[in-house]
């Protein structure tokens, strides 16, 4: 059994620092970076018998707009649904329910996010980002 809890004060920073900087999506992201990161988004920790497994964060209005990211459980814990279980909590958050556009972005889990109603952009042409680095 897990425990998902969006208390700030109960993350393990360090370790989700570690996690990330070895992902494709956040490798070489410094320690002070994730801290910031985590600092100005609401945060959703994942907890095995009071140890941390899994993470996701998501930067929002609170209105209109939810992008999710950093969404990970430890290796050593997939494959006991603990990212669904994740992904439900998320999106049943009740500071996010008037949120009526979510995006995210992901390379190898669209299995995943393809059962929580993401789907590929409807109008990619509407779509613009500025890539820094």
């Amino acid at each position: 059994m897990i425990d998902i809890s969006t208390d700030k004060t109960r993350l393990d920073i360090k370790l989700i620092h570690e996690f990330l900087t070895e992902t494709y999506w956040a490798k070489g992201r410094t320690l002070e970076e994730v801290r910031t990161s985590i600092e100005h988004c609401l945060c959703f920790g994942v907890y095995h018998e009071n140890k941390q497994i899994g993470f996701a964060r998501v930067a929002t209005d609170y209105v209109v707009f939810a992008y999710l990211m950093d969404v990970f459980i430890l290796p050593q814990y997939r494959g006991k649904g603990y990212s669904k279980q994740l992904m439900e909590t998320v999106h049943k958050e009740p500071k996010l329910k008037s949120c009526h556009i979510w995006m995210l972005k992901t390379s190898d889990a669209h299995k995943l996010y393809h059962q929580f109603g993401y789907t590929e952009l409807k109008h990619p042409e509407k779509v613009m980002e500025r890539l820094l680095k």
